[in-house]
C-alpha cells in the first residue's frame, strides 16, 4: 500500500462545486481507497492504494467525483517526495523577515523548466514574485492572494496545464500529516 495525497482544484470555493468532506471520503472508499483522510474543506485528501500511477489515480478520482457529484474537478496527486521538496526548495523562506502568510505554492500538472517562468510574464505582477521548480511554482504575494491577478486561472491559461494553489500553512500541515501516516 502506498499513501497518496490528492489535491482537488476548485471545490467549495465561493459556493461553487460544493462537496461535503464526509461524502467525498465515502465516495473514495467506495472505489477501493483505504485510510481516506481529508484536511479542511478545500480538497486535500490522503488515501492508501495498491496502485501507484499518479496520473491514473487522479483520473479515477476525477471520474468518480463527476459521476457522484456532477462536478468537473481537476485532481493532482502529490507524492511525499514532492511535498518534501516543497519545504526544502522554497527560496523565499531564506529571506529575512519573510511573511509566510504571503507564501503560496501552485502545484501543476506538468514538470516545467526554469525558463518557462518567462511564459508567465511575472514582471507584469510586480511586486508579486514567483519561480518555477519542476512541478511547482513558488509564489510570494506582496499584498495577498486575494489582491492579485497571478492566480490559478492565470497560471493555467498561460501555461496550458492544470494547477491548484495552497498557502504555506496548508503545505506545512499536509507534510506533517504525510509524516504521521508513515
Amino acid at each position: 500500500m502506498t499513501t497518496h495525497l490528492a489535491l482537488l482544484r476548485g471545490i467549495n470555493v465561493s459556493g461553487h462545486n460544493m462537496i461535503k468532506m464526509d461524502a467525498l471520503k465515502t465516495t473514495l472508499e467506495n472505489i477501493g481507497f483505504q485510510n481516506v483522510q481529508t484536511y479542511i474543506q478545500s480538497g486535500n485528501v490522503f488515501f492508501d492504494s495498491e496502485a501507484e500511477n499518479a496520473a491514473s489515480l487522479g483520473f479515477k478520482i476525477k471520474q468518480e467525483i463527476f459521476k457522484t457529484f456532477r462536478h468537473e474537478v481537476p485532481v493532482l496527486i502529490i507524492s511525499k517526495a514532492d511535498l518534501e521538496s516543497c519545504l526544502k526548495n522554497n527560496q523565499y523562506l531564506k529571506e529575512k523577515e519573510v511573511d509566510v502568510k504571503k507564501l503560496y505554492v501552485a502545484f501543476i500538472s506538468l514538470t516545467l523548466k526554469t525558463e518557462n517562468i518567462n511564459d508567465l510574464k511575472i514582471s507584469q505582477f510586480k511586486p508579486d514574485e514567483a519561480y518555477i521548480d519542476g512541478n511547482k511554482i513558488f509564489i510570494k504575494y506582496a499584498v495577498g492572494a486575494g489582491k492579485t491577478r497571478l492566480d490559478q486561472k492565470y497560471i493555467e491559461k498561460k501555461l496550458n496545464l492544470n494547477a491548484t494553489i495552497r498557502n504555506w500553512n496548508t503545505v506545512s500541515t499536509l507534510m506533517q500529516m504525510y509524516n504521521e501516516r508513515s
